[in-house]
């Protein structure tokens, strides 16, 4: 040992092993300090210890020891290891983790089960449960054979693919989105295009602002909100106060039937049901004002002296659908001239005018009312809230639920306003979001379903119908209509993103838009394209009738044929018709 190269390390691990424990530790101290200075007292001494209480095995156990106590010399060498180890304990337990996500129960495993079975290439071995109870899967890839009958080799596969279940959505926050609290930093992607592209016309369907609850819960008291309009009163807009002294020369206002008879301005200092407060005001002055910036200052798609032919205008007879359009003209339209706006009235909500007499669209709306009651049923946690709730109030739960307490209390909610209380106790923000979670979940199971997407087509053809034939005359060149405002509900434009196919598209809010451009390429004059935005995003490449246009064509917008195919043809195809007549008379068994 003394003429190995360890040396100095080799006397320090005999010293440490073979020193007496008797000794006090004064001397061991002494003994330390003359062996590291490498006496020969300590030298001779280790000589004898060794002899009698030192035995190697082998010389290869020796080395290992050597080695060992040479480790834990070096504080280097023995950082190195101790990350080495840490290293390839992390990645065992990322790839143990990423095994059991792979094969565990619930709505991401039954799934990846299926997909297990589907794939050939791995088969799964379970092991039976030992003494302690436990059992474990692996996975074990399995040999692949090829077409021609050869046995391909079997390949281990290291990284997993993850299929993890969509995020859970946030009650709380999507009540804020609904909202749509008035943000002068909300801006979109209406009128971007390739330099090379010219903007032709414009169709603009609007759900109203903010209004008061159409529904009270009853033994209550409503929300105190004063619908008249203050400008000095957040939220306010530049334009308000204008906007609120052009009411004076209102009457030169052109309004077809029933529209005569409404206030071209909310003014109840207690709020109406469904009246327009003022924060649905700003939400379309603001609106306003962003497609002006965009299609009339950029585009110059109204000039200044712009006439009434050159704008369609329609609205249901609703005072909060009508004044949210007033609201978003009167920002929208370079010199505004009350003179000049013509609105014609719509009777339908789904704005479905003379092509109403469709008996199937009806059946498919009472099959999709019968699928959310049923999944209402389901809902034990949904239940005991309005059995709390009512207890609360003080009134029988089918009486609550028949009041719909989610619209009054979202009005609570928007504008900050305390929930109601009885003598009983409070509606506190736990009974709204249990409300809320069930309205997004009705969301999801309604995609699922289908049964609102068949209603959805024949709801929404009329109009889409109308908007077609109305893009068709201004690709021909005609200069009319150029600019459509639809001024509407939530039950006409979710029908409408439904129709479309647009997946991800969430409820309708509070000021909510959807736009649908009509562009011309300049070195190619006899296309024309079309683009479809929601709240400002670009939905054009999620709809049926483009989603596959973008991976397979160097077009940089949707061809308007995919659009007009999808209106006059495709969208009967689910029904087994050919036009909307067959589709709504029809029984599809």
């Amino acid at each position: 040992l003394r003429t190995s190269r360890w040396q100095p390390v080799t006397r320090l691990c005999l010293f440490r092993h073979t020193f007496p424990q008797e000794l006090g530790e004064r001397k061991r101290n002494k003994y330390f300090l003359r062996l590291q200075s490498g006496g020969s007292r300590l030298d001779s001494w280790l000589d004898g210890r060794s002899k009698r209480r030192v035995s190697w095995r082998s010389s290869h156990n020796g080395s290992v020891k050597m080695c060992v106590t040479m480790l834990f010399r070096s504080r280097f060498l023995f950082l190195l290891a101790v990350a080495a180890l840490l290293a390839v304990l992390s990645l065992s337990l990322q790839f143990s983790a990423t095994v059991r996500s792979r094969v565990s129960t619930g709505p991401v495993g039954d799934r990846t089960r299926e997909r297990r079975v589907e794939d050939p290439r791995w088969s799964v071995r379970k092991r039976q449960k030992g003494r302690n109870g436990a059992g474990a899967v692996h996975l074990i890839p399995a040999t692949q054979s090829k077409e021609d009958g050869m046995v391909a080799k079997a390949r281990k596969r290291i990284l997993v693919d993850l299929y993890t279940a969509p995020p859970r959505l946030d009650p709380i926050y999507e009540a804020y989105r609904y909202c749509n609290v008035p943000n002068k930093t909300d801006h979109g992607l209406e009128g971007h295009a390739p330099p090379d592209y010219k903007l032709l016309s414009v169709h603009v369907m609007i759900r109203h602002g903010d209004r008061y609850p159409l529904y009270a819960i009853p033994k209550t008291k409503p929300p105190p909100i004063d619908c008249t309009l203050v400008p000095n009163r957040k939220p306010s807009h530049r334009l308000l106060e204008n906007f609120i002294k052009h009411k004076n020369i209102a009457s030169a206002c052109q309004l077809d039937g029933p529209l005569n008879n409404i206030a071209l301005l909310p003014s109840h200092a207690v709020c109406e049901m469904g009246e327009l407060t003022q924060i649905g005001v700003v939400q379309h002055l603001l609106n306003g004002e962003h497609l002006h910036e965009t299609y009339i200052k950029k585009h110059k798609l109204l000039p200044d002296n712009w006439t009434t032919k050159q704008l369609y205008v329609e609205s249901t007879g609703k005072s909060r659908t009508l004044q949210s359009g007033l609201a978003l003209l009167y920002s929208l339209l370079p010199k505004f001239d009350w003179g000049k706006i013509h609105i014609r009235y719509q009777w339908s909500t789904i704005f479905c005018s003379n092509n109403c007499d469709c008996p199937m669209r009806n059946h498919y709306l009472e099959e999709e009312q019968r699928r959310q009651y049923n999944l209402r049923v389901k809902n034990s946690l949904l239940e005991q809230t309005y059995i709390d709730m009512a207890k609360i109030v003080g009134i029988p739960t089918r009486r609550l639920r028949a009041a719909n307490p989610i619209d009054s209390l979202l009005c609570h909610f928007c504008h900050n306003v305390s929930f109601p209380c009885t003598e009983n106790g409070c509606i506190n923000l736990n009974h709204f979001k249990v409300i809320k979670a069930h309205q997004l979940e009705d969301e999801r199971d309604r995609q699922m379903k289908k049964l609102y997407y068949k209603y959805a087509l024949l709801a929404t053809h009329p109009i889409l119908n109308q908007t077609v034939t109305r893009m068709q005359r201004i690709a021909q060149g005609k200069r009319d209509e150029i600019f459509t405002l639809y001024s509407a509900h939530d039950v006409t434009v979710a029908p409408l993103l439904s129709a479309l196919g647009i997946p991800d598209a969430s409820f309708p809010r509070f000021g909510a838009r959807i736009i649908f451009e009509i562009w011309k390429n300049v070195k190619d004059q006899k296309h024309n394209f079309i683009r479809i935005l929601y709240n400002g995003n670009d939905v054009t490449f999620q709809t049926s009738f483009c989603s596959g246009q973008k991976a397979h064509s160097k077009q940089l917008l949707c061809p308007f044929e995919n659009f007009l195919n999808f209106v006059r043809k495709d969208m009967f195809a689910v029904f087994n018709s050919t036009n909307y007549y067959d589709a709504c008379h029809r029984r599809v068994f």
